[in-house]
């Protein structure tokens, strides 16, 4: 019998036996070797001579490491995903577009309000710049919020900084003063190119520990004034009603003068007014709220939105803004305007024409990428009331943050339950606060930034500008003329280009372009790589697979497990043995496979396994029988013998 077959039959004879004639594990190991179907292991056993057999286990070796890598990088790029692009040319649904006034608030209707602070502003300037306007009177309010509004200016002055030194001096006294506390500078460069004693700042203090302040400083004083400015006017803002806030504010009558869609006439029903809290009233176009999205089947500016503002620069006010014109964002009409971040300007006198090319993506969530589907994944309250964004839970974790560590909310964002927007009176330490939180918020130590993640599916309108100046200069008296006409009874004077925006926004073209991911791999590609790279390496199946992991997993740790149970049997017994003090026998590790009666093989044993059965216990040895001769006589089986057996006798 061939030395494969001899170990076949005896692991076949002996592996279902729990004793000691249970195979070792280089003998099953060898067994396996020489049946699989993996040829590299047969090579190994069957090979002569040293060097070729390490050869060979080193190719299998080898081969073994290549399918393990290569599974690796199989499972490793299982969660990636492939990007597709699909192009359609279809009827497209018109976006939602918001457009707001850069001044938030007529200045005729603030000036009671401001007029505190525009006088303390006014001082700045004259103080440190020689800025005068000559003697004009300021109207002075009655309101209980400016009582004490002069108190609480000098309690955050401007400052002039000298030498880089942390000597300032006081505009509003006139002193100078040493400060202390930390400086943050508010520009991009902490080195003023220009004269030292141009730096402009302020000092914000712990209203609990006057010790801890920290000094704000910038390199211009354009934008030190307007931080100041804007400092203050917040907290003046934050103490009026909204119901008068959105009378001080642009009505849409006030802000819109003509409106055309897709070739269409379109007036002030066609939008819908929400109050953003730094630009006041502003009006979205299409906004859906009826439940009816307009939409457009043809591209180009003469069937888009066609609009013409009036602006009334005349009106701004000189220290909250900069600039004039106008600020529009397309966005989707169950997403909120961030008019304030991703907003587009318009500039007056000049026609801007945007043209819209609309795409619409799509992200694989978890496990392919880390986004969201819907928000709700998200610890993070939406304060917007609109469909999640990365934006909105940004905003809205820097308000929670506010509200827990400053005890209100800041002014610009909306309000969380049964909060209240900061203000100096009612919180007197609310601007320490909101600058070093907002320090903590720039440097992602907040963990905003860690929690909030992508949406999976947004929509996107990239938008290409184009300006040309509006009107020209031989229509502008007829146009001037024929739009203050038109408005005669809401404009009492006579309008001036520099007062008006014309704005055009349109789809270049109908083509929707749609970026989906998609998973690049599936669980039956998967399997079949797996597959290639086993067949490839190795010439195995998944059949080689399963007997592997039998004979490597199950049949090892059976004999392992098995070998652990003779020696812990045998320690038991010997431990018995001297407790009794009786002397063990020669028979017992014969006895102790097959006394078990769970350990019953169902063949019939051999002659050398009956050989070494156990004799009973006092019992002589067997002897073998002496032969009975009486055996080997031959008796006839007939009672008569034949006439012819008689006549060969004779012979």
């Amino acid at each position: 019998m061939a030395p494969g077959k001899k170990i076949t039959a005896r692991i076949k004879r002996t592996l279902p036996v729990r004793g000691p004639q249970a195979p070792t594990l280089s003998e099953l190991m060898r067994w396996y070797c020489l049946n699989t179907n993996t040829h590299g292991c047969r090579r190994i056993v069957v090979s002569r001579g040293r060097l070729r057999r390490f050869l060979w286990i080193l190719l299998t070796l080898s081969a073994v490491g290549l399918i393990i890598w290569q599974c690796a990088e199989l499972l490793m790029n299982y969660y990636s995903a492939s990007v597709s692009v699909t192009v359609q040319f279809q009827k497209l649904p018109f976006p939602a577009v918001t457009i707001c006034n850069i001044n938030p608030y007529k200045y005729s209707a603030m000036k009671d309000y401001l007029s505190e602070l525009d006088k303390e502003t006014k001082k700045a300037l004259e103080t440190f710049y020689g800025f005068s306007e000559g003697k004009s009177k300021v109207r002075r309010s009655v309101d209980e919020w400016n009582s004490s509004g002069s108190d609480f200016f000098q309690q955050i002055p401007l400052l002039k900084f000298e030498d880089f030194s942390k000597t300032v001096t006081d505009f509003h006294s006139g002193q100078k003063r040493k400060i202390e506390g930390s400086v943050f500078h508010k520009d991009s460069s902490i080195v003023n190119s220009g004269d030292s004693n141009d730096i402009i700042g302020f000092q914000l203090c712990d209203a609990n520990n006057s010790s801890e302040c920290a000094l704000y400083t910038f390199s211009s004083g354009v934008n030190a004034i307007q931080e100041w400015y804007k400092l203050h006017y917040m907290n003046i803002m934050a103490q009026i009603p909204l119901e008068t806030k959105e009378k001080l504010s642009y009505s849409a009558d006030d802000l819109l003068l003509t409106c055309f869609f897709d070739g269409l006439s379109c007036d002030k029903r066609h939008f819908t007014r929400f109050h953003h809290p730094l630009h006041g009233n502003c009006y979205t176009f299409n906004s859906g709220e009826n439940g009816t999205v307009l939409s457009t089947s043809t591209g180009g500016s003469e069937y888009g939105l066609q609009v013409v503002l009036y602006i009334d620069e005349a009106d701004y006010n000189p220290f909250l803004v900069t600039s004039t014109g106008a600020k529009i964002i397309v966005h989707d009409q169950n997403e909120y305007p961030f008019i304030e971040d991703i907003g587009t300007e318009i500039e007056p006198a000049a026609v801007t024409s945007i043209g819209m090319h609309f795409t619409q993506s799509r992200k694989l969530s978890k496990p392919y990428s880390d986004c969201t589907e819907t928000g709700a994944d998200i610890p993070v309250e939406n304060l917007y009331n609109k469909s999640y964004s990365l934006q909105i839970c940004l905003h809205s974790c820097f308000q929670k943050a506010m509200v827990d560590s400053c005890g209100c909310a800041q002014y610009a964002q909306p309000l969380p339950a049964g909060a209240e927007y900061c203000n100096y009176k009612k919180n007197p330490n609310w601007m320490y606060c909101y600058y070093k939180l907002h320090e903590k918020f720039v440097k992602e130590q907040l963990g905003c930034q860690q929690i909030c993640k992508d949406a999976c599916s947004f929509k996107e309108w990239a938008l290409t500008t184009s300006i040309a100046q509006w009107p020209s200069a031989v229509s502008e008296d007829w146009m001037l003329r024929v739009l203050s006409w038109d408005k005669g009874q809401k404009i009492n004077k006579k309008l001036n280009k520099t007062d008006l925006v014309n704005l055009m926004v349109f789809y270049k073209d109908l083509n929707e372009r749609f970026i989906s991911e998609n998973p690049a791999n599936t669980l039956v590609i998967l399997l079949s790589n797996f597959g290639g790279q086993l067949g490839l390496w190795m010439s195995c199946s998944v059949v080689c697979v399963i007997e592997i992991i039998e004979v490597f997993f199950i049949d090892s740790l059976s004999i392992v497990m098995r070998r652990q149970w003779q020696k812990a049997k045998k320690w038991w017994n010997n431990r018995q043995r001297e407790r009794s003090g009786k002397p063990p026998q020669a028979g017992d590790l014969e006895r102790q496979g097959h006394d078990n009666p769970v350990c019953i093989d169902e063949d019939l044993p051999t002659f050398n396994t009956a050989l070494r059965l156990p004799l009973p216990q006092e019992s002589p040895l067997p002897r073998t029988p002496p032969p009975n001769y009486s055996t080997l006589r031959l008796e006839t089986a007939f009672t008569e013998q034949l006439p012819d057996t008689l006549e060969l006798g004779q012979h």
